[in-house]
């Protein structure tokens, strides 16, 4: 099984756009240990727009889009060359992995980066895998590396994902102010507030609850924990009650389906009656033309869509096997959405 550790910006890229070369060195130490120790890890590290930020004579994150590229482009050559050198230190080999949503969306282009992380576990190398920012747009962006990492989780099917920043968990308030506590338990966290992204990254607390929650659904525990100290991953693995922990859920699903469960994105929606919706969940069935009310959206066979029922909540998701134009007219016995080829929520 697998370790995924994500690390945020401001772990990575100090004042000015330096490295912070003592935590990548002591987290290299420790996912070094790990993987001479049998077991593969892949780190999701951000960093790239914070380490190119100085070359572009700026200090804080732009909102242009071509400027988050270049920076982008200019600063993944340092972020990679930053963790080759610090995992070389320990003799383990760092290859790159760039990936944007639509990569992740298509099931070829999925497989492929499967294969390839899973060629590079059993050569003893460590993934470093970011967003391919100089590339991705608004429309096919993550939205920040946290959902990345829980992508890259779900992708090789993770035993523990663990996100890392610079305070020790979830906190009950804004840390550093009076009464605040780590929440250690994920499934307490109804009614914490969470603070602002930093200067340097897109995430935030939030985004974080939001990866570790998605994780879980697909049977992955996660840990949020403060990622600076010298020895961080070590007792997280042994169990110590470090950070906040989510526990992963009991569901366990095929390759397949958690692809389209996590990873394809629905660009439409069918309507169903209850008769239909009872055939898809209690039966295991597939979904009958017959049984879609309404289409709403635009697709053609093979993108994916929701499966709603008459109380306007989504209860699957699916890949059509017709156009919507082509299941509007409820051929009887025509299938909408095969039952291989859905997952229910």
């Amino acid at each position: 099984m697998t370790i995924v550790v994500k690390l945020g910006s401001s772990l990575v890229a100090g004042k000015g756009g330096s490295v912070r070369t003592t935590v990548l060195r002591r987290r290299a130490r420790e996912i070094a240990a790990i993987v001479t120790g049998g077991e593969p890890v892949a780190v999701v590290s951000s960093g790239a727009i914070a380490l190119g930020l100085p070359h572009l004579g700026l200090e804080r994150r732009p909102r242009a889009l071509p400027k988050l590229q270049a920076a982008s482009a200019l600063g993944q050559a340092r972020l990679q060359q930053a963790w080759e050198r610090a995992l070389a230190r320990e003799g383990v080999l760092a290859a790159q992995i760039l990936l944007t949503a639509a990569d992740v969306g298509d099931r070829a282009a999925y497989v492929n980066a499967r294969n390839a992380a899973e060629a590079l576990f059993a050569l003893g190398a460590v993934p470093i895998v970011n967003e391919n920012d100089a590339t991705a747009t608004d429309e096919i962006a993550f939205g920040d590396n946290d959902a990345l990492a829980a992508h890259v989780a779900i992708l090789v099917r993770a035993r523990l994902l663990v996100l890392l920043t610079e305070v020790d968990g979830v906190h009950t308030r804004a840390p550093g102010t009076p009464g605040a506590e780590v929440v250690r338990e994920g499934s307490a966290l109804d009614d914490v507030a969470f603070g602002d992204a930093s200067q340097l990254g897109r995430g935030g607390m939030k985004s974080k609850v939001v990866a570790a929650h998605m994780a879980s659904e697909a049977g992955i525990p996660t840990v949020i924990a403060e990622g600076t100290g010298p020895d961080v991953l070590g007792p997280i693995l042994a169990g110590e009650p470090r950070g906040t922990r989510f526990h992963g859920g009991d569901r366990e699903l095929s390759a397949y389906k958690l692809w389209l469960r996590f990873a394809k994105e629905p660009v439409g929606a069918l309507h169903v009656d209850d008769g239909a919706r009872r055939a898809v969940v209690d039966d295991g069935r597939s979904l009958l033309a017959v049984g879609v009310t309404s289409c709403e959206g635009r697709f053609d066979a093979g993108d994916a869509v929701e499966l709603v029922g008459p109380d306007g909540v989504a209860f699957a998701r699916g890949v059509a096997g017709a156009s919507a134009s082509e299941i509007a007219e409820r051929s009887p016995g025509h299938e909408a959405v095969h039952r291989d080829r859905l997952v229910v929520y």
